[in-house]
């Protein structure tokens, strides 16, 4: 019983500590080769606010996502091309179908997970997902996960 008991203590006591640091999510850093073509997608396909930069004038484009949360574009001359759909950003919205209807007015193709094109994956847990890629075949995940 004793080793059952030091055995749990230490599962909880590692369970509670992984969560002590109470992060928040900052940002999320992508490289591109195209600064521009790729920041109108964020600012004009996905409606992100564009910000600036706080000390450089050139090579990145910064977007709000929410309140503090921000996604940053880095430009680079040079730029490992390995797309993976498991690599991506994802956004929520509770607006999903709001943003599929403009993705289909724009001509924009979005994807389930399996590949499908125009086909939304409804996930085991309930939440229902798309994918797309900006101009530079980075993925991103919109889904309508309540946060």
């Amino acid at each position: 019983m004793k080793k059952i008991t030091i055995l749990l203590f230490t599962i909880c006591s590692t369970v509670v500590s992984a969560q002590s640091f109470d992060f928040n999510y900052d940002h999320y850093s992508v490289i591109v080769k195209d600064l521009d073509k790729v920041g109108d997608f964020y600012k004009n396909v996905l409606n992100l606010k564009e910000i600036p930069h706080p000390s450089a004038p050139s090579g990145f484009k910064w977007f709000v996502i929410q309140g503090n949360s921000q996604l940053h574009l880095i430009g680079k001359d040079s730029v490992a091309m390995q797309h993976s759909k498991s690599v991506h950003l994802c956004l929520a919205t509770q607006k999903l179908d709001e943003l599929i209807a403009s993705l289909e007015e724009k001509q924009i193709t979005y994807y389930d997970w399996p590949g499908a094109e125009n086909s939304v994956t409804l996930r085991a847990d309930g939440v229902r997902q798309i994918y797309l890629k900006d101009p530079e075949n980075n993925w991103v995940e919109i889904n309508n996960a309540v946060h």
